[in-house]
């Protein structure tokens, strides 16, 4: 009986620990906001000639460590309660807005950029940018979809509307490194 009561205990604990909460999304949306302006300053800091294969390189791992933080993201807000309270929804809506602009301007640069990646001495950097680009877009799907699934309803139209804008600069992106 003891061991089972300490079966119990312990099992408690470690579901309780891997609960999430809207003050980890919070962290996480600043740690996001934080990773993407590393990547947008790095995409707008590149040359439009004359790059380096580490300044591409470098770029990568910005896209990369971004990818990370948007994943545990998506990880915490599926962990935390839903929906969010109307407080929490208002606070976390506001995080993402702040994000947008900064977004965008990434997802824009980024195709501006595409010649001088193109340029580089050695092949294959704008496949591994294309490659970038649709592993964010995945992890940001998710992340969005997780988002507004926890959000307030009367929140949700402006939610939507953010989701629209940054998907059609990640399909832009996607398709000019497409081709």
């Amino acid at each position: 009986m003891r061991f089972q009561a300490t079966l119990a205990l312990l099992a408690s604990l470690s579901l309780s620990s891997l609960a999430s909460t809207v003050a980890d999304v919070e962290a996480d949306l600043q740690n996001i906001a934080t990773q993407t302006t590393t990547l947008d300053n790095a995409i707008n800091a590149f040359p439009n000639t004359g790059g380096s294969l580490l300044n591409a390189l470098a770029i990568h791992n910005d896209a990369v460590n971004l990818g990370s933080a948007i994943d545990k993201g998506t990880s915490d807000v599926n962990g935390a309660p839903k929906p969010f309270s109307e407080a929490d929804g208002t606070t976390v809506l506001q995080a993402v807005q702040a994000i947008e602009p900064t977004i965008l301007d990434t997802l824009t640069v980024i195709v501006q950029k595409k010649a001088a990646f193109q340029g580089l001495p050695i092949g294959g950097i704008p496949a591994l940018v294309l490659q970038d680009l649709q592993n964010l877009n995945a992890s940001t799907f998710k992340f969005e979809a997780a988002l507004i699934s926890a959000a307030p309803t009367d929140l949700i139209p402006t939610a939507t509307t953010i989701e629209s804008a940054i998907n059609s600069a990640f399909a832009t992106a996607i398709a000019a490194y497409s081709s």
